[in-house]
């Protein structure tokens, strides 16, 4: 499988964070996104006509949608990380990855805003982030009240996997985790499983603090 990556990328980091917990090669192919516009190139436009990456190429099928390339990646390698046959379990799973969109949108957004220098209301995208994170927050809460440290179930899915890395580099936009303790712990507890990948950039802060703790919680 061939993955056109950007180092820098959480979406692109999603795919190598999720092929290194499942044990997965993957052909990396860096593609020149700043400042070089690369996925604007003939080239890529051609596999993905929408300009943007990741693209994940495995023969004749080629996955434009980080969230498609976790669930392709997992029904391959390691159908654990997918939804039980629960359907509370599915769902919850299927909701967190449409929530990721929206951490991409705002936290994402005010990322490019304040490191590249893309256009945008950084006030709104802030905002909206923290409004994200605060959804987050309940939902993980929510979870510990049951006994779960993660998302959609006792233990690791692809949801997770999806909401990490636009959460953990949301200091980069200028928002702090600093309000948010169960999103800390949750993603204490991601870092702590086997094969975690580092992205660059992504702090370690809250890991040099007390661990935090959550009123009510049983987790």
């Amino acid at each position: 499988m061939k993955l056109y990556d950007y180092i820098l990328s959480p979406s692109c980091y999603k795919v190598r964070l999720m092929a290194s917990l499942m044990g997965v090669k993957l052909d990396i192919r860096p593609v020149d996104f700043h400042p070089g516009n690369e996925h604007r190139s003939p080239e890529l436009l051609a596999l993905n006509p929408a300009g943007s990456i990741p693209i994940l190429e495995d023969g004749e099928l080629i996955l434009t949608e980080s969230s498609a390339m976790l669930v392709y990646l997992a029904a391959k390698a390691a159908p654990g990380w997918l939804a039980s046959n629960k359907p509370e379990e599915a769902a919850r799973v299927q909701q967190w990855l449409s929530f990721s969109g929206r951490l991409t949108a705002s936290l994402g957004g005010a990322r490019l805003h304040e490191m590249l220098l893309r256009p945008g209301d950084i006030r709104a995208l802030q905002t909206q982030g923290v409004a994200a994170l605060r959804e987050l927050e309940a939902g993980l809460f929510e979870q510990s009240l049951r006994g779960m440290r993660f998302l959609a179930a006792d233990r690791p899915t692809i949801a997770d996997i999806a909401c990490f890395p636009y959460v953990a580099l949301a200091a980069d936009g200028g928002v702090s985790l600093d309000p948010y303790p169960t999103i800390r712990l949750w993603s204490r507890a991601i870092r702590s499983l086997d094969q975690f990948l580092e992205m660059p950039g992504i702090h370690r802060l809250h890991e040099l603090k007390p661990e935090p703790h959550v009123e009510g919680s049983e987790a």
